[in-house]
């Protein structure tokens, strides 16, 4: 089986992170909100937590991640999920 035509070919685009392509312009979707995946700094970011809380959550299971060579990239569609969900912790001695 050879390359995949051009027709079946997907194109991931990383933006650096210190980007600002969040504001969406009226009716267009951003660079940002138009990609599949996210390096692991932009995915702290979108989330609004540190990258070392992603690596937590990410060796938790907690988000869908592709690796490309050595980079780890998270998937929009478990940011959407993750950031929809209730995260409560639990009290450490159980009392409330």
């Amino acid at each position: 089986m050879g390359c995949p035509t051009s027709a079946a070919r997907v194109r991931v685009e990383i933006l650096p992170c210190g980007s600002n392509s969040l504001v969406a312009e009226r009716g267009k979707m951003s660079d940002v909100e138009s990609r599949l995946l996210y390096d692991r700094k932009e995915a702290a970011r979108q989330l609004s937590i540190s990258v070392r809380s992603l690596d937590y959550i990410i060796a938790a299971k907690g988000l869908d991640t592709r690796r490309i060579g050595r980079k780890v990239l998270v998937t929009r569609a478990s940011l959407v999920h993750y950031a929809k969900e209730n995260h409560y912790a639990s009290p450490a001695n159980g009392n409330s």
